[in-house]
């Protein structure tokens, strides 16, 4: 039952062994019309909105020499966004439920951070392993901790979009097997928690991608 009910987020499109479902990944540049690249209009205004937004709340995080760098947690935010939209639409893969994407988003980022970090700030990063005023005889344990919660941060970041996104779709996807079994009444009642849960998930998209961003955006301002 319950590997049959996950089998639904799996790849299945493919040519010679070659999944292409993976392809929904830029499927987002497909959806942006031509027009916003020439004209200004609404949409493009409220997307120049929110990367404004994007970029102060980003600025505020960082030391004057990186404040450039947002543009590269606001590419992030980008990216996410328009996954986890494009798998609320029917029929099209959610690549961002999959510790594989969301693995590869948040591993190369802790990975560059931590060397940066490590090579240009080392007495930085040693003073991070014991919080200020912290007694001399848990300073070896606080050293554990820290180190601890600071190599499973790829892994939290990853495990919290992922799972965020894989559980609405699964909430969506129990809730619908069921309506071929209703009444009409009751098959009303299901239309109208569909949607709400499908707003909700539309609300979770943005709010995850934006919660992924400003992480990492946070554990960037550690290092410096």
């Amino acid at each position: 039952m319950m590997t049959s009910l996950f089998s639904v987020f799996d790849p299945s499109s493919s040519i010679f062994n070659t999944p292409l479902n993976w392809l929904s990944t830029s499927l987002g540049i497909m959806f942006i019309p031509y027009l916003f690249w020439v004209a200004p209009s609404r949409w493009s205004l409220l997307w120049m909105k929110t990367i404004y937004y994007l970029h102060t709340e980003f600025s505020t995080l960082l030391k004057p020499p990186y404040k450039m760098s947002t543009i590269l947690f606001i590419s992030l935010f980008s990216l996410i966004i328009f996954n986890n939209s494009l798998g609320l639409f029917p029929y099209i893969f959610t690549s961002s439920s999959h510790l594989i994407m969301t693995l590869t988003l948040s591993l190369p980022l802790w990975i560059s951070f931590m060397i940066y970090g490590w090579v240009n700030h080392t007495k930085h990063m040693f003073t991070h392993l014991v919080p200020q005023g912290t007694p001399s005889l848990l300073m070896p344990l606080m050293v554990l901790i820290e180190t601890i919660s600071n190599l499973i941060r790829p892994g939290t970041l990853a495990v919290r979009l992922a799972a965020n996104m894989i559980a609405g779709h699964l909430i969506l996807t129990l809730l619908s097997q069921s309506g071929a079994s209703l009444t009409f009444p009751l098959l009303l009642l299901l239309l109208l928690s569909q949607i709400l849960l499908l707003i909700l998930e539309a609300a979770v998209a943005i709010i995850q991608s934006y919660v992924f961003s400003t992480l990492s955006t946070l554990y960037a301002s550690e290092i410096n």
